[in-house]
């Protein structure tokens, strides 16, 4: 990864390897990622589908993304800055979508749904995020599951090891359009 930071830093090995998971994907997908940040989760959707649109109102996110895709030589992303309420105008079908930017879900997501054809994923920590993903997909009937992830990782210390914690991330599973 390369050695810029951004607010929030990459998603977490662990997190990343669940949320994954609950995407179900496969080599035929199309995806979409919201909220692309560093290129982390962009570039393991870009292996695992056919081709992501990955989506940030970062300039600075989207310059880095983009970059480590290149220096990678992952060619089936296509990167643009933009907020996710206008870019989902495209009327684009997906077959799934992650979320790891949470900016407007309430917005957001009844668009989505019409977009995605089998599965929304969505990562937070932020309690209120998780109220408003929750309640937004069961007010469309489209809410499967929260699942919350609490990662600890060793340490060194006095000639042993302890657990250091990494904040909890809740991650949001819902059902695309196809799936109601």
């Amino acid at each position: 990864m390369p050695a810029k930071r951004l607010p929030g830093g990459p998603t977490q090995d662990e997190i990343m390897a669940i949320s994954l998971l609950k995407l179900d994907i496969h080599k035929t997908d199309s995806l979409l990622e919201i909220g692309c940040g560093t290129g982390r989760v962009t570039l393991a959707l870009a292996t695992l589908g056919k081709c992501v649109d990955a989506i940030d109102v970062r300039p600075e996110a989207v310059d880095l993304a983009r970059q480590t895709a290149k220096d990678r030589g992952v060619k089936n992303i296509t990167f643009t800055c933009a907020e996710a309420t206008e870019f989902l105008e495209s009327n684009k079908v997906y077959t799934s979508a992650f979320v790891g930017g949470t900016k407007n879900l309430r917005e957001i997501l009844p668009v989505l749904a019409k977009r995605v054809r089998w599965k929304i994923v969505i990562n937070a920590v932020l309690l209120s995020t998780v109220c408003e993903a929750v309640s937004t997909l069961q007010e469309l009937g489209l809410f499967v599951e929260v699942v919350q992830v609490q990662v600890s990782r060793s340490k060194p210390l006095a000639g042993s090891l302890m657990f250091k914690p990494i904040d909890p991330v809740y991650i949001i599973v819902g059902r695309g359009s196809a799936c109601s």
